[in-house]
């Protein structure tokens, strides 16, 4: 049995994600490609492949160069957290989106703030009002 190295990459191609797993083995490459829906958390993709990877359908065989690259796992480990902390939301209208949603938090919040300030400064009122009449009322 000789090596087998798999790749899986995950993006967005509108209106799903999509799964994209290259298997490299000596008879060559062969690709298959899965759909997710909504966007897959790390544990889910990893549930999927140990669950279903027997049963995917990769392509036919492929001739690619197999090239041996030995990185330092701590230089990938690097690369890989660089790369996460850089994917945010994906397009500017999403990104658009998001920052119109914050904002519209950050009104809500306020209108609310004011509302329950003058809620309570009118039961202060209330109070005042009936503490005078119980006291005039001697």
């Amino acid at each position: 049995m000789g090596k087998v190295s798999v790749k899986l990459t995950v993006f967005f191609e509108d209106p799903f994600w999509i799964g994209v797993i290259e298997r490299i083995s000596e008879d060559g490459l062969s690709v298959c490609k899965v759909t997710f829906g909504a966007e897959p958390k790390d544990y889910e993709v990893l549930d999927f492949l140990l669950r279903n990877y027997d049963r995917l359908r990769f392509s036919p065989a492929v001739a690619a160069v197999v090239k041996e690259a030995v990185r330092n796992p701590k230089r990938i480990q690097r690369e890989v957290h660089k790369q996460v902390q850089n994917t945010g939301i994906g397009t500017k209208s999403q990104q658009a989106l998001k920052l119109q949603q914050e904002q519209i938090k950050t009104e809500r919040k306020t209108v609310s703030r004011e509302q329950r300030e003058a809620e309570k400064q009118r039961q202060f009122e209330l109070k005042q009002q009936k503490r005078k009449e119980k006291h005039r009322g001697r």
